[in-house]
């Protein structure tokens, strides 16, 4: 069980890295907007924790293990952040966020999929 729910963390980092690398604008506007019509929308960072903590937990055993440590405890602190965080912090750094250029985006994005494919790797999904 604990490996399908890992390989749909890599699924959905896969999915927006690609998303990031093909339309990197598009992505971030629709998020920005997104998040303008509806703030609450940043309680569904609640998700992020979960999902950074069983990074956490169950990543014990594979291979790269201090990475998927770092990278839940990462997910934890930033989704805690964007939930929680006071909002004259949070609101210069998501306009910050919202104004890099494409290529910033991109590399975010070929840094998604390379966790996602890293992950797949350590879950022995990838074979080669």
């Amino acid at each position: 069980m604990s490996r399908y729910i890992l390989a749909a963390i890599a699924g959905m980092w896969m999915a927006d890295g690609l998303a990031l690398l093909s339309a990197p604008l598009l992505v971030i506007r629709r998020l920005q907007d997104s998040l303008q019509q509806s703030p609450h929308l940043l309680r569904w960072q609640a998700v992020g924790i979960g999902l950074g903590i069983i990074l956490l937990l169950w990543s014990t055993p594979l291979p790269y293990q201090p990475l998927w440590w770092m990278t839940g405890a990462v997910m934890v602190i930033k989704s805690g952040f964007l939930a929680w965080g006071p909002a004259d912090w949070r609101t210069p750094l998501l306009s910050w966020c919202f104004t890099r250029e494409a290529v910033d985006y991109r590399f975010f994005g070929l840094w998604l999929c390379t966790l996602a494919v890293l992950l797949l790797h350590a879950l022995g999904l990838l074979h080669g």
